[in-house]
């Protein structure tokens, strides 16, 4: 393919060198500062990889769901889901995850890079209770580099501003998506109707 990048030295002629800033901003544990924006998040991406591949899953509740153990290490309850278990199944042949935390209304975001493990201790498990409902198993984060992301993807999203909202209508529901895969054998309108009160049900 013409103009591929296709060395390191090629990419960083056409970038430059990063700013002093960029640099300074990682730390191989949790100071302070970042606790305060975990502590804070409601939301956070999890990525993993495997042997089928790369994967990035979605994970939310309460802000400061990602519980702080200590300056390393984090712990992140794995709640109710759909049991295909992508994430956990990567974590259990590959350790190494990402992590991208999203607190509502502010620009910045936060990134840590480590290495995971599962555990199913029943203490532990009793301690993310909610709702008397413990999550089946807690992945257990060792940081190894952690840093702030700028503002600027989300000021150019617009993220946060509820002016830029999408009309859930305007798009395909999630059982409208499955009646199309499964060529309509899938009963699409009735997994609609039953979703609300199926999420709302079985959240944790």
């Amino acid at each position: 393919m013409p103009a591929t990048i296709s060395s390191i030295a090629e990419l960083e002629a056409l970038y430059g060198q990063p700013g002093e800033a960029s640099l300074l901003k990682e730390a191989d544990r949790i100071v302070p500062e970042y606790r305060a924006f975990i502590e804070a998040a409601p939301f956070a991406a999890l990525a993993t990889r495997g042997p089928e591949g790369l994967d990035c899953s979605p994970r939310g509740d309460g802000p400061g769901f990602v519980r702080i153990k200590d300056d390393k290490t984090l712990l992140l309850p794995d709640r109710r889901g759909n049991n295909r278990l992508d994430s956990l199944r990567n974590i259990v042949r590959d350790p190494q995850v990402a992590l991208l935390f999203l607190v509502p209304g502010i620009g910045e975001t936060i990134r840590v890079n480590g290495r995971a493990m599962i555990t199913v201790d029943p203490a532990l498990l009793e301690s993310f209770k909610v709702d008397d409902k413990a999550p089946k198993s807690v992945i257990v984060i060792t940081v190894e580099a952690i840093y702030f992301q700028c503002a600027r993807a989300i000021l150019r999203s617009e993220l946060w501003n509820p002016q830029r909202h999408v009309t859930r209508s305007t798009l395909p529901s999630a059982g409208r998506i499955l009646a199309s895969l499964s060529a309509d054998r899938f009963d699409g309108e009735a997994y609609d109707k039953a979703l609300p009160e199926r999420q709302k049900t079985t959240l944790y």
